[in-house]
């Protein structure tokens, strides 16, 4: 069943209870990173492996996101900074125990490269916290992958 979460602000990141942040630098430029992730929504799912549906809502200001599993969000784009920032707020999901969560990708120009650093803040019921701390592992390995995925196919990618 779904729920709506508690609408948040993009601070939420700062002062959330939980705060789960991976980081791992990419060849591409941020440039190429951002554009991945803010303008072509639609790709997540070929290099996010969880991700099984991704696309833009409300002229890009929403997205609808479905995860392996059935796991479903509806999320606001809270910033889209170009080249630096994206970051959106899930408003409405299945997710059991949620209360409030907040996605930001922070993007950085590391040599010739992006450090890609995400974060994951969140709210919820005490289960719904413990799961996600004991989580963290395959939440980090999964930022990974996708992460090594996405690099690997924007190098493939004319530019």
């Amino acid at each position: 069943m779904a729920r709506r979460l508690r609408p948040v602000g993009a601070d939420f990141v700062e002062n959330a209870p939980l705060r789960l942040v991976f980081a791992r630098v990419v060849t591409a430029p941020p440039e190429a990173v951002f554009r991945s992730l803010a303008e072509d929504v639609s790709g997540w799912s070929e290099w996010f492996s969880a991700v099984t549906l991704a696309r833009p809502t409300q002229d890009g200001a929403g997205r609808e996101v479905r995860l392996r599993g059935g796991t479903r969000f509806e999320e606001t784009v809270l910033v889209a900074r170009a080249f630096e920032l994206y970051a959106y707020r899930v408003d409405v999901t299945n997710a059991p125990g949620a209360r409030a969560l907040v996605e930001e990708w922070r993007l950085t120009p590391d040599g010739t490269g992006t450090r890609v650093q995400w974060t994951f803040a969140a709210d919820g019921t005490a289960l719904f916290r413990a799961a996600l701390t004991l989580g963290r592992a395959g939440l980090g390995r999964a930022f990974r992958d996708a992460v090594t995925a996405l690099d690997r196919r924007l190098a493939s990618t004319p530019a």
